[in-house]
């Protein structure tokens, strides 16, 4: 994902958060987990925890993937994801 797809799916969460509380928090979590993967990899690389480190790298992907997963359960109609159209 793209800063500017990034930005897009927040601005929509920050828009519609009385009205979809808990998609504004799950989204709040993935970037957490984004910004942690981030803000941990230099401290796991000078630590030299290299199993560390490869977490932080599989946390860089949790934006793509969560939004991949949410892609899959609409179009599969589990799960309305009214968001999507923010990407486009």
């Amino acid at each position: 994902m793209t800063l500017d797809q990034l930005h897009a799916v927040k601005q929509w969460h920050v828009s519609h958060r009385p009205l979809q509380p808990v998609e504004y928090h799950a989204w709040d979590a993935v970037l957490t987990l984004w910004v942690m993967g981030w803000m941990g990899l230099p401290a796991a690389l000078i630590l030299h925890r290299p199993v560390a480190a490869g977490g932080c790298v599989l946390l860089f992907f949790v934006p793509g993937r969560y939004v991949a997963l949410r892609r899959w359960l609409h179009q599969a109609r589990r799960l309305r994801c009214d968001w999507l159209t923010s990407l486009r």
